[in-house]
């Protein structure tokens, strides 16, 4: 909600901060509606992430601060119908509701209204403070239940929520819950303490709210402590969180897909007609795209079969490049489907993984090590079991395959996450966060076969990263309500 205004003349909202787990479950969109926006500070991230951001905003103190960081900002009252006439004909990839809900009449109505603008598949974020902390709870045991200009109990809420009802609330909208995050109450216990310094040293002066953030102190808290403090509120997250963060999305529709076949390449001349060629006859229709870190002519060839091609040069690594493809294509068709430029994986599976897409699957895994693939040595197809079992034990994803080089995904997907294709390994991350967070998976079975040139596989690099992004994937997902939804289809 705006971060000005005032209560008897006292600055409401001395303290602005970024909403730490709502702008890391923001992903990449391509373009969000910042509800409430206030000066800015979560949309300009989504903005430096190369969102086109457009804010909702009634407060004119922070409209004009926050058009000096975002794309727009418009003012509509976001409780009647006069938000959907502003922005009339127009959807978003992603709408976030920064602890804004609890200041309005009729919460249900607004969310209901708002995701009238969300594409299909696309994403809504909700941030809304958790009445039931300790802090609130404690107070309650003292006798004390106390309005404040800002926190919890902000004197400008209208609702209050617990982490159960503040997820009933986005089901009954009609969304459906992908995960739930949270900001923890341990530290910030600490805020009206800082935020009443802070209104005695600027007694006679204008408070800048974005004081506390830019300090060198809490830099270091956000880098250090930030990280531990959310995973030990995990633990009793009705009890120790300050907002309960729900990201959810618009449930997609069964329809065609727009589709990029993508292939990363490095010196790859001796194949890349054919396999263009090859995906040309099972895909004629769909775009294909090269990230190519090539020394010899696979670029030129490719672009002369009407191939997109991206050079990234001096060569990054597979990781950088995956991360570089999968986001390129999710900016152009509505999936991704992915493999090898080598012919190891059989392109005429390309219309079988689409297919999947478009019938509700929101990845599709094509496992190589399903059964025991006779083109794969055998000290090779022990260790993707063995990553795939850790996988299972560790996060809970029955995967038979977590490095294969064939998958598709819906780009709503794609854009859901802010994958870090830093190092080896990405795969894992591409897989196991979209598997912890409620997608719908599908892994098929897919024959693997000798490969066309030399390999670029670097095996204990891979290895270590490999471990590496399964530990750092521990804490990151929840599932809620429902089971798992990954199932394996054979046929």
């Amino acid at each position: 909600m705006s971060t000005h205004g005032s209560t008897n003349g006292i600055p409401k909202y001395v303290v602005e901060e970024v909403n730490y787990a709502l702008v890391h479950a923001m992903g990449r969109p391509r373009t969000v509606l910042d509800v409430g926006c206030g000066i800015g500070t979560n949309g300009k991230i989504a903005r430096e992430r190369g969102a086109r951001v457009t804010g909702l905003e009634i407060v004119p103190e922070s409209i004009e601060r926050a058009k000096q960081v975002l794309d727009e900002v418009v003012s509509a009252d976001i409780e009647t119908d006069d938000v959907l006439e502003r922005l009339a004909g127009r959807k978003f990839d992603t709408i976030l509701f920064a602890d804004v809900l609890e200041h309005t009449k009729n919460p249900l109505d607004v969310l209901k209204r708002m995701t009238n603008l969300v594409e299909d598949g696309g994403h809504v974020i909700v941030s809304l403070p958790n009445v039931a902390a300790w802090t609130v709870r404690l107070g309650l045991l003292a006798g004390n239940f106390t309005y404040e200009p800002s926190g919890i109990l902000d004197d400008s809420h209208l609702r209050f929520f617990t982490r159960e009802t503040a997820m009933r609330l986005v089901e009954e909208s009609g969304l459906e819950i992908m995960r739930v995050d949270l900001n923890p109450m341990l530290v910030r216990a600490a805020k009206p303490i800082i935020r009443n310094q802070l209104l005695q040293k600027q007694k006679h002066g204008d408070i800048d709210p974005m004081a506390l953030a830019q300090s060198p102190l809490y830099q270091a808290y956000m880098q250090y402590v930030r990280p531990v403090e959310g995973l030990v509120a995990k633990s009793a997250p009705g009890l120790l969180s300050f907002q309960c963060v729900i990201v959810a999305r618009k449930p997609p529709k069964r329809q065609k897909l727009s589709v990029t076949v993508g292939m990363l390449t490095l010196n790859e001349e001796e194949s890349v007609e054919k396999m263009i060629d090859e995906i040309r006859e099972v895909a004629p229709d769909a775009q294909i795209l090269l990230v190519d870190g090539s020394s010899d002519r696979t670029p030129e060839l490719a672009a002369a079969k009407g191939a997109r091609v991206i050079r990234q040069l001096p060569p990054r690594g597979h990781g950088p490049a995956m991360e570089l493809l999968m986001y390129e294509a999710a900016k152009q068709s509505d999936a991704l489907v992915y493999l090898d430029c080598d012919f190891t994986y059989p392109t005429r599976m390309i219309p079988r993984v689409r297919e999947l897409l478009e019938q509700g699957a929101d990845v599709v895994n094509a496992s190589r090590t399903y059964h025991y693939p006779k083109a794969m040595p055998v000290p090779n197809f022990i260790a993707n079991r063995f990553f795939a079992a850790t996988a299972y034990a560790v996060h809970g994803v029955p995967t038979t395959d977590v490095h294969s080089g064939m998958r598709g995904y819906r780009s709503s997907v794609i854009r859901a996450f802010d994958f870090d294709g830093e190092g080896d390994a990405l795969p894992l991350d591409t897989l196991i966060l979209p598997a912890k967070s409620n997608y719908n998976i599908v892994e098929i079975p897919i024959e693997y076969n000798e490969r066309v040139g030399f390999s670029k596989l670097a095996k204990l690099r891979g290895t270590v990263w490999t471990f590496a992004r399964i530990a750092t994937a521990i804490g990151k997902g929840e599932r809620v309500r429902r089971g798992r939804r990954y199932r394996h289809v054979t046929d």
